[in-house]
């Protein structure tokens, strides 16, 4: 019942964040209050900070771990820009119009606060600890990193008129779309997996939303920069 009721919160946002109510106000109050609901059912469930990866010994270790995840996930990206034919990937029309100050409040504000904040409470905190609990590590990670590669359908339907590299990928059409969308899922499926790895051996959940927000920050800036320059 408990983790059904995770599902159906996860559920209720991405409907409301990709469908219903898509402004970045609304993104953010979604969020914030999905991952506040999340932390009560955890609580109903009986988890403790230590569960969720929010113990002291957690967040100390998730400190030592965050700028060497961060420092990694920078140098794989300016990697892959530097590689021929690796720019394609970086032109995304998301990123294209935006100002620096709205270019700043992604960065700063929607990706560690609005995407990392619920995505790694729900997929490696809330959801993890409870399959964790009641199946071993094994089931808790393919459980957790399939729904959060599920979680990405509706954001990935309009990936190949955004971004450059999908499209020259998968094309525009509604074939391109569906098999583009099917991609996401597995990559996000598989990157959770690694998330959900990181977050058993770390023993901390700060190290997951370290690599997870770099990554999205950063591809955000580097994104933004290579419309510019």
């Amino acid at each position: 019942m408990r983790i059904i009721s995770v599902i159906a919160v996860l559920a209720a946002a991405t409907v409301l964040n990709n469908w219903l109510a898509r402004g970045p106000v609304a993104y953010m109050i979604t969020s914030l209050a999905a991952t506040a609901v999340l932390l009560l059912i955890a609580r109903w469930d009986g988890l403790s900070r230590d569960d969720l990866g929010l113990g002291a010994e957690g967040l100390r270790r998730g400190l030592r771990w965050a700028p060497v995840l961060a420092g990694l996930a920078l140098a794989v990206l300016l990697l892959l820009l530097a590689v021929p034919g690796g720019r394609e990937a970086f032109q995304d029309a998301r990123a294209v119009h935006l100002s620096v100050a709205e270019l700043m409040g992604r960065v700063l504000v929607r990706v560690p606060f609005g995407t990392v904040l619920l995505e790694e409470t729900a997929f490696r905190g809330v959801l993890w600890a409870m399959l964790r609990r009641r199946y071993g590590d094994g089931w808790a990670t393919a459980v957790s990193s399939l729904l959060f590669g599920l979680w990405h359908v509706l954001p990935s339907r309009g990936l190949t008129h955004s971004n450059a590299a999908a499209e020259a990928a998968f094309g525009s059409g509604s074939a391109g779309v569906a098999v583009s969308v099917t991609a996401a899922v597995a990559a996000t499926a598989v990157a959770g997996v690694f998330l959900c790895e990181l977050r058993r051996r770390s023993g901390s959940l700060l190290a997951p939303a370290a690599l997870h927000g770099a990554v999205n920050g950063f591809s955000y800036a580097l994104a933004w920069g290579v419309a510019r320059w």
